[in-house]
């Protein structure tokens, strides 16, 4: 199709749909033509379409269509041609037919959100917005009855009109898949509504004392509102590392919330030690996103108190939370264990145990102590290595357990009453109690 058919084709078009329509404003025009003339806007079409309009209707006969851009165009050029033949003709100021005037009333939307958002702190947004079904119903009907298929779909340009107009005042950028803030725009109700979306922050932490729960535990018999058995605390332990690492979080970013979400955990009793566990903390609401990282790990290590202590802080998309929670079962991990047998432990122990336990498949029953919150089946799990490091007072010995993620190690030493096959008490045939455990590397890349 040459240039001079596309101009008529188009221009043939818009006159057919500004004499049919009371007022069209150049964004509901131009929107109807948005496949041809790149790099303008739509408004910016629908403004150069009716300008053409004019040039070319210079001729007697082409009145009424100057007096229909006139009233469309809101223009000079098309008034003052009227007024060479005598006709004095004013632009109409009723709405636009179409959208009725949400396009004319974009500088008004833009001014109200950058005032809405000039005391939230973020980098990147994203605009969405909500329009009459009514209106979207109309441009449907009009695009099939005028056989418009070059047309953009009137959400799309009020959501990226609006974006320019944020960026250009704020200097922020827009980003479709991971944006700071989500502005709403509901055209319907009038309304505006702003979404600070969470704060996510990659982390190891490394829990240096035991007794210590991952998450906050709720009291089972009050449920958190207080009682005798919690002294009012409404939790079952004063702290945890979530509190620990999030509490000084939520000071610095003036959050509302602060969830941990980590790669597996550890028991209560149990130290998590060498390179650390990996986790992300989701602080909700942030007012504050632009933190230096290194004065959080300074301020959550302070406040903590050599209970926990965080390394390797950085900022990432909610992304990571999924890999993390889908990798921890299939994790690698390393425990150090000081266990204590019934019996005297001997030489020959040490060797058939490091032998029995090198690279071999472990059948796990869910063990007793936590069948009450988790599903009872049985469990295939592989160890890689089992090494005794040292014998202590004859019957007391560190070992060291190199496994699969999601291997309950104690039972792996205790057998469970055979929940768990084999086991170390089972090959020696003695009773076993675990003494202290510690996670000395959770073996991830993340």
């Amino acid at each position: 199709m040459n240039e001079n058919h596309l101009d008529n084709k188009i221009c043939s078009k818009a006159i057919e749909l500004l004499k049919s329509h009371k007022y069209l404003c150049d964004s509901c025009l131009g929107r109807q033509f948005a496949a041809y003339g790149s790099g303008l806007a739509n408004k910016e079409r629908g403004f150069a379409i009716k300008t053409l309009l004019t040039m070319n209707a210079h001729r007697l006969e082409d009145l009424e269509l100057l007096k229909v851009l006139a009233i469309h165009g809101k223009c000079e050029s098309a008034i003052k041609t009227l007024l060479i033949f005598g006709i004095d003709t004013q632009p109409h100021d009723s709405k636009c037919s179409l959208c009725e005037g949400i396009f004319d009333d974009l500088p008004k939307y833009a001014n109200e959100i950058i005032e809405k958002i000039k005391d939230v702190d973020f980098d990147t947004f994203l605009v969405g917005s909500k329009i009459s079904p009514l209106l979207l119903e109309r441009e449907d009907e009009l695009r099939a009855n005028y056989r418009i298929e070059s047309g953009e779909a009137c959400k799309s340009e009020l959501n990226r009109e609006l974006g320019k107009y944020i960026h250009k005042f704020t200097e922020k950028n827009v980003s479709f898949q991971n944006p700071d803030v989500v502005i709403l725009l509901d055209t319907i109700n009038n309304e505006l509504s702003i979404s600070v979306n969470p704060l996510f922050i990659y982390g190891r932490y490394r829990k240096l004392i035991r007794g210590i729960p991952q998450s906050t535990w709720i009291c089972s018999s009050c449920q958190g509102k207080g009682c005798s058995e919690c002294n009012g605390t409404g939790k079952r332990y004063s702290e945890s590392i979530e509190e620990l690492i999030s509490n000084p979080t939520l000071e610095l970013t003036k959050g509302k919330d602060g969830i941990l979400h980590a790669s597996g955990r550890e028991d209560i009793d149990a130290k998590m030690l060498g390179n650390g566990r990996p986790f992300v903390l989701e602080i909700k609401e942030p007012k504050i996103r632009n933190i230096s990282l290194d004065k959080l790990q300074e301020a959550i290590n302070n406040y903590a108190q050599g209970k926990v202590e965080v390394l390797d802080l950085r900022k990432i998309t909610r992304e990571i939370i999924r890999q993390i929670k889908a990798r921890s079962k299939f994790t690698e991990k390393t425990y150090r264990l000081l266990v204590k047998v019934s019996r005297k432990i001997e030489v020959v122990d040490v060797n058939r145990i490091e032998q029995a336990f090198q690279s071999i498949t472990i059948d796990q029953r869910t063990p007793q102590r936590v069948l009450h919150r988790r599903v009872d089946k049985i469990r295939q799990k592989r160890v890689f290595s089992f090494k005794i490091n040292q014998v202590l007072d004859d019957n007391i010995m560190e070992v060291i357990v190199h496994c699969e993620g999601g291997l309950y190690v104690k039972e792996l030493l205790t057998g469970d009453e055979g929940f768990t096959k084999p086991s170390v008490s089972e090959l020696l045939n003695s009773d076993i109690e675990v003494l202290e455990i510690d996670v000395i590397k959770v073996h991830s890349n993340l």
